[in-house]
């Protein structure tokens, strides 16, 4: 059978309808679906606990809300074990820890994501002459055993112990690394948040204490530990044990704009920009 020229114009020019109605079918179906995705990511985000992890979270809330302007995320400290004990209690979505879960917590359903490496620095006055001290020492130090710099390689002066309260992860991982289930001697200065610790030593001649790496400034000294001085590096490596990891527990599996903002704080993007920057070692360099 033969077609005319008209004829498969005509053919042709029905097809061509077919497919742009089919074409603008299917971009009007996802125009519609476009805003209902959108629409499921929305409310509010609460998370507290440690405040080690502060100066890692505050970018993270900050660059979130940015990309989901219908998200709002509420960070606050308040320690580790608190953050722990508040997301187990239902009181907020997150809570960030950088010790592992309690043993009372076990049964209560909350799921761990490792969040980032928390290296931690001894610090001290800077009157303080002193570089470096051994693990012993340390023990030695924030058991009561020594009291006077000079015991230890310094000048005679007295040493003024200024740390975290007990609800502290800081606190926590500090006595299973270092001390070793030693105790801490209660002849101590205590301070509720890493900014207060270093603010305190700062001011405070013959000084020590211990913060997250990430709040380790000039205002203070920076101590070595058994001869090895802290960087990234020297904790990816091995060489510096100071270290925990920083965890986000919550009540069953995340979901919704919880699970993406869990997701977004561990992605590669937000962790290689963000994460050694503020002191932290990114999660994937972590030898889990």
């Amino acid at each position: 059978m033969k077609f005319s020229g008209k004829m498969l114009a005509g053919a042709l020019a029905m097809l061509l309808g077919v497919s742009v109605v089919a074409g603008c079918g299917g971009q009007q179906k996802a125009a519609q679906e476009a805003p209902a995705a959108q629409a499921e990511l929305a409310g509010t985000v609460t998370a507290s606990g440690s405040t080690a992890l502060l100066p890692f979270l505050k970018p993270a809330q900050e660059e979130f809300q940015k990309k989901n302007a219908k998200v709002t995320v509420n960070i606050a400290g308040g320690g580790s074990f608190t953050g722990q004990n508040q997301v187990a209690a239902g009181s907020v979505n997150i809570g960030n820890s950088d010790v592992p879960l309690q043993d009372s917590l076990k049964d209560k359903g909350l799921v761990e994501t490792k969040l980032v490496g928390i290296p931690f620095v001894f610090i001290v006055n800077t009157d303080v002459a002193v570089d470096n001290l051994t693990q012993q020492q340390y023990v030695d130090i924030f058991t009561g055993k020594v009291t006077n710099w000079q015991d230890v390689g310094g000048k005679n002066q007295k040493i003024t112990i200024i740390h975290r309260a007990k609800s502290s992860g800081s606190r926590g991982a500090i006595a299973e690394i270092v001390l070793k289930g030693a105790a801490f001697t209660d002849n101590a200065v205590i301070q509720d948040s890493n900014g207060a610790v270093r603010a305190a030593i700062g001011s405070t001649p013959g000084a020590i204490g211990y913060v997250d790496a990430a709040y380790a400034d000039q205002s203070v000294k920076t101590l070595a530990y058994n001869g090895v001085k802290y960087s990234i590096n020297e904790v990816v490596n091995g060489q510096y044990p100071v270290f925990t990891y920083g965890r986000m527990y919550t009540k069953g599996e995340p979901a919704g704009a919880v699970k993406a903002f869990i997701d977004y704080a561990t992605s590669n993007e937000f962790q290689e920009a963000y994460a050694e920057k503020n002191g932290f070692v990114p999660i994937n360099k972590m030898k889990q």
